[in-house]
């Protein structure tokens, strides 16, 4: 285990993630068990954003994972993946994901502390309202459903919703149909 001294040492005082000069929090790498040295120097804005809500996280500020990501100390290609896995739904950072090579073992360390990322996935009407699996919702708008011939109104009730692995998707049934709804054109009831 690294103390504060030996990881400025390291990193040249340098936060691990984004390169910022004022790096002075040591992180212990979650779900490091077994790994050896699993603690990276953060700044203040990388360490506040770690367990941040996804769709909260400052997308331009963790571009700078294109050059963390090459880093040859183990628990900065971990944390440098998860981040990238967080942001996943941005283009340039599936292309940086498809870029970064992890060995097995450190691929195992990085989707350890990922899995609790996926619990974390909060679905939101139009309104912002959090969503729940068993909600009811109506359609704001109306939706022309692929692979049928109806459209869902305006104004139809969705009775228990479920939710998906898409923050921005739900199911439900319209005429008898489950479909795939678009959660900005729903509100809750």
């Amino acid at each position: 285990m690294l103390n504060l001294a030996e990881l400025k040492k390291r990193s040249g005082g340098k936060c691990e993630l984004c390169s910022a000069e004022n790096a002075d929090i040591a992180y212990s790498v979650p779900s490091s068990e077994g790994q050896g040295d699993a603690e990276v120097l953060l700044c203040q804005v990388c360490e506040s954003q770690l367990d941040a809500p996804a769709d909260s996280l400052d997308n331009q500020h963790w571009r700078s994972l294109n050059d963390s990501m090459w880093s040859t100390i183990p628990a900065v290609q971990v944390m440098a993946w998860r981040m990238l896995k967080r942001l996943e739904t941005e283009s340039w950072a599936q292309d940086l994901l498809e870029m970064l090579y992890l060995d097995d073992t450190l691929l195992e360390w990085a989707q350890a502390g990922a899995q609790d990322e996926s619990a974390k996935i909060t679905h939101k009407d139009s309104n912002g309202a959090i969503l729940s699996a068993g909600d009811n919702v109506t359609i704001i708008k109306d939706l022309n459903v692929k692979g049928t011939s109806f459209v869902a109104k305006r104004g139809t009730a969705v009775r228990g919703i479920s939710l998906t692995d898409n923050p921005e998707h739900i199911e439900g049934r319209v005429n008898g149909t489950r479909i795939v709804i678009l959660t900005c054109y729903v509100k809750k009831s």
